[in-house]
């Protein structure tokens, strides 16, 4: 009998797997040392293209509970 990978052992790994932390060690990954490290100065060029960014994600958001 033979499975496919939808029919996998949960918790099992299968020959491709790699740890969360393997993956991380090979891209260089380190783990964030505050919520300040993922700021981004200098990402929008003004307050307007900001409050654009913005309005199009909560319409966007919005679009999707209707």
């Amino acid at each position: 009998m033979t499975t496919s990978n939808a029919e996998r052992v949960p918790g099992r790994p299968s020959a491709e797997h790699v740890p969360i932390e393997e993956l991380a060690r090979r891209q260089g990954v380190k783990p964030l040392r505050s919520a300040d490290d993922l700021a981004c100065p200098g990402l929008f060029e003004s307050d307007q293209e900001l409050d654009e960014f913005l309005a199009d994600l909560y319409a966007s958001r919005r679009a999707g509970m209707s």
